[in-house]
């Protein structure tokens, strides 16, 4: 009876072994030919150069809320570093707890996007970083009142002198975004994945090989690319098969807002996928909160394909590895208010 069973898990081991496929042997180089390894050191950007003056500074912005109107909100209320650089909602909530109409991307390693927001309206982080300070259901405030408020704090104005040294007039709305940028390009994480384009076998386990070449030769590379595995061109989300309106509202048309090109409707950047374990819910949409069921998805809607559930299992297994390791941000300790700082307002606007 020993022999028998003996012999029947040696059938098992087998048949399971001759089922799992080992990863190409050449899956690094293939790999190599489409993602690149983040840096070791904080990128350049163009027409800021970052310096730890000025990054100290954007961290001290990212984190305070009386940026925005209500003296509320922050950068971070939203793309929250402690959990993934986003702030797990479908949806964000902001000025007066109105909801926002798009799921907030995460801030780490955004610096490695060809442009920012789901749409891409915003050419780098400076430009992303005014957005939210003017929008109506974000931060509801004004270039002017932010640095009104800036320049009431004898601190931020000495913060402000040395992150941008010989300007006359430091404080500005441009010099507020170029601070932010220089803060949020230090978010980096660099992740097993990394390392293991860098050299290392042992970085990513046997499933996580197997979910990467399954997610080349799928096809799932073909937007997903680069440094931030995404977040580098623009595709119609539905590219074979359009999604229900649940997981694609109609009136979102994403790009279309932006070029008002017939062509760009319900176009998005690809979502960059580093740490995406980590910033459920999923999509512009933020109403898939399961990893494996947005893997699904996407299989039918941009791949024509219902994936099988072991195919899904590995590629999630695959994105794992993108999870990487977070910069230790200490919490910044504010410049104090003044008399003159203008006091928060709650106040919503109407349309």
């Amino acid at each position: 009876m020993k022999n028998l069973l003996t012999s029947v898990a040696l059938i098992v081991l087998a048949t399971s072994a001759f089922a799992a496929d080992p990863a190409p042997a050449d899956l690094r180089a293939s790999a190599l030919e489409i993602f690149k390894a983040l840096p070791s050191t904080t990128p350049a950007v163009a027409n800021n150069p970052i310096t730890p003056d000025k990054i100290s500074l954007g961290k001290a912005l990212f984190f305070d809320p009386r940026i925005s109107a209500s003296g509320v909100f922050s950068c971070n209320s939203c793309h929250n570093l402690a959990t993934g650089g986003d702030d797990n909602l479908e949806t964000s909530i902001g000025h007066g707890w109105q909801k926002g109409p798009r799921n907030a991307p995460t801030a780490l390693n955004a610096v490695f996007n060809v442009a920012q927001f789901w749409d891409g309206r915003a050419e780098d982080l400076k430009a992303q970083a005014k957005g939210p300070v003017q929008a109506g259901v974000e931060m509801a405030n004004t270039p002017v009142q932010v640095v009104a408020t800036l320049k009431s704090m004898p601190q931020y104005v000495e913060w402000f002198t040395a992150a941008f040294p010989g300007e006359a007039d430091p404080v500005t709305f441009d010099n507020f975004a170029k601070a932010i940028e220089a803060f949020e390009a230090t978010l980096i994480t660099p992740a097993p994945f990394d390392a293991f384009l860098n050299g290392d076998d042992a970085a990513m386990t046997a499933d996580q090989q197997k979910g990467l070449a399954l997610f080349i030769d799928k096809g799932c590379s073909t937007c997903h690319a680069g440094t931030n595995v995404g977040g580098e061109g623009y595709f119609p989300f539905g590219l074979i098969e359009k999604p229900g309106a649940d997981v694609l509202p109609e009136k979102d048309k994403g790009r279309f807002a932006v070029t008002n090109t017939a062509d760009d409707s319900y176009v998005f950047r690809a979502a960059p996928l580093r740490n995406v374990a980590l910033t459920a819910p999923y999509f512009h949409s933020g109403k898939v909160w399961d990893l494996k069921q947005a893997v699904g998805v996407m299989g039918t809607a941009q791949l024509g394909e219902e994936l099988k559930e072991d195919e899904v299992d590995l590629i999630v297994a695959f994105l794992g590895s993108l999870t990487g390791k977070m910069p230790e941000v200490t919490y910044p300790v504010l410049p104090a208010e003044t008399d003159a700082t203008p006091r928060p307002s709650g106040e919503v606007i109407a349309k």
